[in-house]
């Protein structure tokens, strides 16, 4: 059997780390742990959600998402009078020092048109995040399984392609 040095074995699990942070930088962006949730068969969308932080003086825009899907779009939900809708934003602002959550009941990303091919836990889905400053961040999505803590009303799976 072969021993790892010590040198080794760090040299693995600082690896790994990297691979669980999940996360890319782009100047001074940081984009932390890309997702999305395994959606249905029939589902025509999925959201997609990650963390940006502006670790800058300067304030930034996410401005688009780029992936092979036939559209991808920035949305975020509004509720009123109990009901929660949809609705699409040309961009979110990153202030300077400042963190943005997209995550489920708020800002996200809606990939649409899955058209039959849903997203699967262990999946990966290769994005381009387009900000106005910092430019072009190529990211992956990872697809995770949905937990008892993102209940069904997260599912964006039965929304339909609309503006």
């Amino acid at each position: 059997m072969k021993t790892l040095t010590f040198a080794a074995v760090a040299a693995l699990l600082a690896g790994a780390t990297s691979v669980l942070a999940h996360d890319f930088k782009a100047g001074d962006l940081v984009i932390d742990h890309p997702m999305a949730f395994e959606t249905a068969k029939t589902a025509k969308s999925g959201g997609g959600y990650l963390t940006i932080t502006n670790t800058g003086t300067s304030d930034d825009r996410l401005i688009a998402v780029r992936a092979d899907f036939p559209k991808v779009m920035l949305h975020t939900t509004e509720e009123k009078d109990g009901v929660a809708r949809m609705m699409h934003v040309d961009g979110i602002d990153v202030p300077a020092g400042g963190t943005v959550a997209l995550k489920p009941g708020g800002l996200h990303v809606m990939f649409m048109g899955l058209n039959g091919d849903p997203f699967e836990v262990g999946e990966e889905v290769p994005a381009t995040l387009v900000f106005e400053k910092a430019g072009e961040v190529e990211v992956i999505f990872s697809i995770e399984e949905r937990t008892s803590g993102h209940k069904k009303k997260d599912d964006h799976s039965g929304h339909a392609v609309s503006n």
